[in-house]
């Protein structure tokens, strides 16, 4: 287990590129962009002016990329970006957060307030050019991620304590009605991001928790890796072999104390592992 990039104050969605053999992460507050290579090296940065979290690869130079008001064309070698389309643009108090490329290409990304207010976010997919809203009432929309399969969509709301499954049908879109996949009710700590390995297993960031689990198809809790810091945010594979983990975390909230006690907090841990994941999907947009 070692520690790359620098100490962000909410550190989150890792991207594999696997094409470029990069990884991607983003400072939410910061609306930064960060990338480097496995070791941490060649590491550089944009600035987006608006809290920025999430994105998937278009092809070798463009991502599409999440920010406050809009899901946006952002390229890789100029550092220019177009956007693409609103999300929630006429709404100041809310920003982006949660988000991942689909089984179909399609870009799911969750909304939520700007001061975490209870119910004030939801859940979008971008495709065909178009965003449909998915989930209304939505406060802290983590863990999105999809089965190797591409059968199942797996979605979270941190404050709730639950993470959910969505069946989808061979075009990717969700089927019937959501159910409780996860449950941490009664537990001091929350879902965050989360990623499927090529097992079909769930890996989730467990925020407060110091810890990353592992849960099987059936929603048991298979295994748990312990971490040095308490805000683990998202995971992520990547590497040459796809054995990487890569799991930021945040700084935010921590009093001085904490930070003593855990001086890497908002950096990306990297955790060589026994399972593989799978490439990110390419976007559609």
């Amino acid at each position: 287990m070692r520690f790359i990039g620098p100490s962000c104050t909410l550190g989150e969605g890792p991207l594999w590129h696997p094409l470029r053999q990069q990884l991607f992460w983003f400072d939410i507050p910061a609306g930064r962009l960060f990338v480097c290579d496995a070791m941490g090296t060649h590491q550089q940065y944009w600035d987006f002016g608006e809290p920025a979290s999430a994105a998937g690869w278009i092809d070798a130079d463009n991502l599409i990329v999440a920010t406050a008001s809009g899901l946006n064309n952002f390229n890789i070698g100029t550092g220019g970006w177009s956007n693409l389309c609103p999300l929630e643009a006429d709404n100041p108090k809310t920003r982006s957060n949660d988000g991942r490329i689909g089984p179909d290409g399609s870009f799911w990304i969750g909304t939520m307030a700007l001061d975490a207010t209870p119910r004030a976010g939801a859940y979008y997919r971008y495709k065909s050019g178009k965003v449909e809203r998915l989930v209304d009432d939505v406060s802290i929309p983590n863990a999105t991620c999809f089965s190797p399969d591409g059968k199942t969509a797996y979605l979270a709301d941190g404050s709730r304590q639950r993470v959910w499954r969505w069946s989808l049908n061979a075009s990717g879109d969700p089927v019937g009605e959501r159910e409780v996949h996860i449950s941490l009710k009664g537990e001091d700590f929350y879902p965050d991001g989360a990623v499927c390995d090529s097992e079909g297993y769930l890996w989730n960031a467990q925020w407060g928790g110091s810890r990353l689990a592992r849960y099987a198809p059936d929603g048991s809790r298979d295994q748990t890796i312990e971490l040095p810091v308490s805000q683990p945010s998202c995971p992520a594979f990547g590497g040459e072999e796809m054995n990487l983990m890569f799991v930021t975390t945040a700084r935010e909230g921590l009093s001085d104390e904490s930070l003593e006690q855990q001086p890497d907090a908002g950096k990306v841990i990297v955790i060589e592992m026994d399972v593989t994941g799978l490439p990110e999907v390419q976007a559609r947009i």
